[in-house]
């Protein structure tokens, strides 16, 4: 058969998609493997030289035709919740193929896609109606009057999808158990969401450049800012925090949604000189909030059910970090994010963990590097790579799986990095700059797990004796 041939439909930059960044990390190593075109929303021009350099790039408008005339060994289309997948979802429906679902939940772009490409609201209504019952139309009714609410998370609306799916990629256990639970005879794989290890940046000189205080506590969260991040929760936190450190400063890095009014929310809270708002910011700027942040909350609920390529990003540069434990988010090993639960104990669980995490930079190092073993580990481009080809080989009967080609088509930033510390032991492996790590790497995930039995156990701060004894024991340790 010679060497496969893959049509690949994707956003990239500058389409404002985490995918983009996702796309042009993965395709090089992708490329190793297979000859692959790269098809590209109409009126889509990538900014990334590379791309333009080693693959051949054609308007997504062509792709049927092109595959009539010498047919591809497999076609991939990545599809998630965001209105950049329009032109990809309406060829993924006319030529099926591979789709690799980045989000569950696609309840919103179906939406967005019914009112804008269909020009039929209704049409989304009658499918809300039919698909889920009388509940699925009383909340389509409530979100046609933009209404939003967290019930429309409970229909994913992802079926249409699915069903003209030829097979499936997952970034987590969870999407492949609700897929298979929807359509059990549709092939279906994980695949590990591959990225490469972010550049240990000078703490001191990424807060210079950004003009935050140097010597202050600086907790981030970062990823566009939605009604689902949790916030409020957070901000009860910082209102606490804030008694200890005065020149606190939470910091909100990311797009904000129209729907969500976060800026009067920060001031009916007094935080307005405590939380930062930046916006969109550009990955060299993402980077420097990352290295300037002492503590990441990287919270979510409910879940769509996405793989957050951010929370990666912020695990491999060594941040301690606070996670939703919901959807693949859970699938994190405890000694890797701290995990909270979205119920009553929200509010507590987070104040304890990050009151903790101050007080004890050793194990917010500890738990830091734990964070980049295994990001550096688990999450390898190479290894992504080869899941796509031996999947899309399965299917399509390729004769053979190999690299043809010995390296990824143009460098990726941050793998010589990764290739490091991927052979290092992970007790062993700690950002530039922290010392003073515990000796033994479970002592640090102990600690951690202290905080979350506490509140689960009804302890507050204002229980000073039992923290007092259990501080005491801990430091033991």
């Amino acid at each position: 058969m010679g060497l496969p041939r893959i049509a690949y439909c994707s956003p990239v930059n500058p389409a404002a998609s985490g995918i983009s960044d996702y796309s042009e990390e993965l395709l090089p190593y992708l490329g190793q493997y297979a000859d692959v075109t790269l098809y590209l929303a109409d009126g889509l021009r990538p900014d990334n030289p590379d791309l333009r350099r080693c693959l051949e790039i054609r308007p997504l408008c062509r792709l049927e035709r092109d595959h009539r005339r010498q047919p591809y060994t497999g076609i991939v289309y990545h599809i998630g919740n965001s209105p950049v997948h329009a032109d990809i979802w309406r060829m993924a429906q006319r030529l099926p193929g591979v789709v690799v679902l980045h989000d569950f939940v696609l309840h919103h772009f179906m939406l967005w896609y019914a009112a804008n490409v269909q020009r039929d609201v209704q049409g989304y209504v009658r499918d809300m109606q039919q698909r889920y019952g009388t509940e699925g139309a009383h909340v389509a009714q409530l979100m046609i009057r933009s209404q939003f609410t967290d019930a429309a998370f409970r229909f994913p609306c992802c079926e249409p999808v699915l069903a003209a799916a030829r097979g499936l990629v997952a970034h987590s256990q969870y999407v492949q158990a609700r897929v298979q639970a929807l359509r059990p005879a549709l092939p279906c794989v994980v695949v590990p969401m591959g990225v490469p290890l972010p550049p240990l940046i000078d703490r001191t000189e990424a807060r210079a450049r950004l003009r935050l205080p140097l010597d202050a506590l600086i907790l981030a969260s970062f990823g566009h800012i939605n009604a689902y991040k949790r916030l409020e929760s957070v901000f009860r936190a910082v209102l606490e925090l804030r008694r200890e450190w005065p020149d606190l400063r939470y910091v909100l890095v990311g797009s904000q949604s129209p729907h969500y009014d976060v800026t009067s929310l920060v001031r009916r809270m007094g935080l307005e000189d405590t939380v930062v708002i930046t916006g969109y910011v550009p990955r060299r700027v993402f980077d420097d909030y990352v290295a300037a942040t002492d503590i990441c909350l990287n919270l979510r609920y409910p879940t769509g059910g996405e793989t957050s390529a951010s929370l990666l990003r912020l695990l491999g540069a060594g941040r301690p970090t606070l996670v939703s434990a919901t959807g693949a988010f859970a699938e994190l090993p405890p000694d890797v994010a701290a995990p909270v639960d979205p119920n009553d104990s929200e509010g507590d669980l987070i104040l304890a963990y990050c009151r903790f995490l101050a007080c004890r930079p050793d194990v917010a190092a500890a738990l830091g590097a734990q964070a980049r073993a295994y990001v550096a580990h688990e999450h390898r481009l190479d290894r992504a790579a080869q899941g796509y080809a031996r999947f899309l080989a399965r299917l399509y009967n390729w004769q053979t799986v190999q690299r043809w080609r010995p390296a990824p088509l143009w460098r990726v930033p941050g793998i010589e990095e990764m290739n490091r510390t991927a052979c290092t032991q992970s007790s062993s492996v700690a950002p530039a700059g922290m010392s003073g790590l515990p000796s033994d790497p479970a002592v640090a995930v102990l600690m951690i797990s202290a905080c979350q039995a506490l509140v689960e156990l009804g302890i507050t701060e204002h229980d000073e004796i039992v923290l007092r004894a259990v501080a005491a024991r801990l430091a033991e340790l």
